[in-house]
């Protein structure tokens, strides 16, 4: 498999496992070049992209910005902040005013789930989703298997457990999609109450003992209370969800086996996940930080072939 099945990256649900696999031997090159002493490819040198963050964001808007120079391509930064969004011109005109400067490429963050699914359907260029509401974050799902794959090789039959704010965080989805089509064996772990009624559908269990979840899983990905997202309170308060899901260090020693820790950021430290684990030799967070810009490259290197094939 040369090339991606898809024209976008709009969520790891509409990609295959063949597709995973082109990211990440794309990822590997990719890897090799940021480790060099000129850090840059003439890739897409032709190619303009846009990031459009509607939302917040400082990694992952820092992380695509760096791959896109990295891969040489021309880079334009749209705030949401000061955009004519804030004047009542809809999603679709801000765009396609945006697309008329022959921008080739869209990287989009938007708080409404679907929202690239959306816009992919209304315009003539490739959409890569950084983030849609509470629904997925493909990249950073990519980045998690990538990391946990570089550490433990195949990840078919690993078991890996989700800890933390399942209700609220897009990077849970990504990471569960992405973990099965690997055949990786997915738990989540964390408050009943920020924990989706249904996820079982997903053919992931629920376990809601923590030290029961890491003793099973070769992998702990924590992650942190999304409190931003919330509009009541899901648990009593926060000593409460330390005490029962937070990971420190005794914790971490009084395990049967050793486990990877793997978290998205940004981390709350002594609450999910505490100093001295979280900068421990269990700990990969900054590989996935270094990763991030890899499979960013990857991805828009792969899309930006598409586009090219599609206009010769």
């Amino acid at each position: 498999m040369s090339e991606l099945s898809v024209n976008h990256l709009l969520g790891i649900k509409y990609i295959t496992e063949e597709d995973i696999q082109l990211i990440f031997k794309t990822a590997d090159q990719f890897k090799e070049v940021i480790n060099r002493p000129i850090k840059k490819v003439p890739s897409l040198r032709d190619i303009t992209i846009a990031n459009l963050f509607f939302e917040n964001s400082t990694r992952t808007r820092l992380s695509f910005e760096l791959a896109e120079k990295r891969l040489s391509a021309d880079v334009v930064n749209f705030s949401a902040a000061s955009s004519s969004v804030n004047k009542g011109e809809t999603l679709v005109d801000t765009v396609n005013n945006i697309l008329s400067m022959k921008v080739d490429m869209l990287v989009m963050r938007h708080p409404q789930p679907g929202a690239g699914v959306f816009l992919s359907r209304k315009i003539n260029a490739a959409v890569v989703n950084a983030g849609d509401g509470t629904h997925e974050h493909p990249t950073q799902g990519l980045l998690d298997t990538y990391s946990a794959r570089e550490k433990h090789g195949d990840l078919a039959g690993k078991k890996v457990v989700i800890v933390g704010d399942i209700s609220h965080s897009r990077v849970a989805l990504s990471n569960i999609f992405a973990l099965q089509k690997l055949g990786a064996q997915v738990k989540v772990c964390g408050p009943l109450s920020l924990i989706p009624k249904h996820i079982e559908s997903l053919g992931v269990k629920v376990e809601p003992n923590l030290h029961k979840a890491l003793e099973w899983c070769d992998i702990a990905n924590m992650l942190r209370v999304q409190n931003e997202r919330m509009d009541m309170p899901y648990f009593p308060n926060i000593r409460e969800y330390v005490q029962q899901y937070g990971l420190d260090r005794s914790l971490l020693d009084s395990l049967s086996k050793e486990i990877t820790i793997m978290h998205p950021g940004p981390i709350n430290r002594g609450v999910e996940i505490s100093s001295d684990v979280a900068d421990s030799d269990h700990s990969i967070i900054l590989n996935q930080v270094e990763n991030g810009v890899a499979i960013r490259m990857s991805v828009l290197y792969l899309l930006a072939s598409k586009i090219k094939s599609y206009e010769n």
